[in-house]
């Protein structure tokens, strides 16, 4: 009886033939050399801070520069997990916001905003 009618048919659509996208595979491996870097970075770190403080001098600079190339890559590791989500579809993008008008700079300078309608905008309904 249920595959009667006109509108009898399928509910779910044919699923997508998976195809290669090697911007996905770049950004993969983009994520991976990163992650790789920041994990050497900060052995280097650790490292270059253990000699510095048995007193090298100049193993501080180098134990600075490795810190900031450690921030470096994770940051760039994250941006690049962000994206490949935002590729893969598991992540949306952020609803793009109008910009507020403020109803006092339209009224001039000085002039103090009006006031709000007490229990917020459900009870304005």
């Amino acid at each position: 009886m249920a595959g009667e009618g006109k509108r009898a048919g399928s509910r779910r659509a044919a699923r997508p033939r998976p195809t290669f996208r090697p911007r996905l595979l770049l950004l993969a491996v983009g994520v991976t050399l990163a992650v790789v870097a920041w994990g050497y970075l900060v052995y280097a770190a650790i490292d270059f801070g253990s000699s510095a403080r048995s007193g090298d001098g100049g193993a501080w600079a180098f134990l600075a520069l490795a810190s900031v190339g450690a921030i470096a890559c994770l940051f760039l590791g994250l941006m690049m997990i962000a994206r490949l989500l935002r590729s893969l579809g598991i992540t949306t993008p952020p609803p793009s916001a109008a910009p507020a008008v403020d109803t006092a700079d339209e009224l001039g300078p000085g002039t103090p905003p009006a006031p709000r309608a007490p229990g917020g905008r459900r009870a304005a309904r």
